[in-house]
């Protein structure tokens, strides 16, 4: 016989059980009995659970810290495209998204084919149950007094805030930052966009045309028909 005891990793001995009993009734009522163990591993002292008992319980089950700890903090190192970060449980993240294409959705009344898409450099302000999004006149260095432009899109406000709809948003107390970022791309660019919030056109020209336009062309999009929105970079730091 060989001595294997030493490639065990760490023992973990059992220091208290619980086991809950259930009624049989139509009110299911529940009664839990506690154990302690003897030094030998086996089940004595049962007895009914105590209050404090109870309160050590659930301070164990307890994960609301970690949770704060959790949110919103990177896999890894910083992703280069974030600009700001507010890891608090109500805090938000700030990004951009460099000129690229993208599938767009639109509903029929608007008479815009489904397809792939250029874009503008985008930069996008996000907590957990709200999107805004901008657009940027160009990809160079991003700082506090970069100004910001309407987002060539349908369903925003003026102040680009985004009318989600009926899109469901599930963000989690412990999502990751690059989780964050990818599921708000997703829930925008996945919905489908239907109306014009603002009274007037977001860009220099009709919108309904200008994306009819790009996906018959394929072309870049054009940064010249962007409109400034009167915020800069810093007005989002709040």
């Amino acid at each position: 016989m060989r001595d294997i005891s030493n490639s065990f990793g760490t023992l973990y001995q059992p220091i208290k059980a619980f086991v809950i009993f259930e009624k049989e009734a139509t009110d299911k009522r529940i009664y839990v009995e506690s154990y302690d163990f003897d030094k030998k591993g086996f089940p004595i002292n049962s007895h009914p659970l105590s209050l404090n008992e109870s309160k050590q319980l659930a301070k164990a089950l307890d994960i609301s810290d970690f949770l704060k700890r959790s949110f919103l903090k990177p896999t890894g190192l910083l992703p280069k495209n974030v600009l700001y970060l507010n890891p608090d449980q109500d805090g938000f993240a700030i990004w951009h998204t460099p000129a690229q294409k993208r599938n767009l959705y639109f509903v029929e009344s608007l008479k815009i084919q489904n397809g792939e898409f250029s874009l503008p450099p985008l930069l996008w302000k996000a907590s957990k149950k709200r999107l805004s999004v901008f657009a940027l006149n160009s990809n160079s260095a991003i700082n506090e007094q970069s100004p910001l432009y309407h987002a060539p899109f349908f369903n925003l406000y003026k102040n680009g805030e985004v009318c989600m709809g009926t899109v469901s948003i599930n963000i989690q107390s412990d999502c990751s930052l690059e989780e964050f970022i990818t599921q708000w791309e997703n829930n925008f660019f996945n919905s489908y966009f239907s109306h014009l919030i603002m009274k007037q056109s977001p860009v220099k020209g009709n919108l309904i045309q200008l994306w009819q336009k790009l996906f018959k062309t394929q072309k870049e999009f054009p940064l010249k028909c962007l409109t400034k929105n009167g915020f800069t970079l810093k007005d989002l730091l709040s």
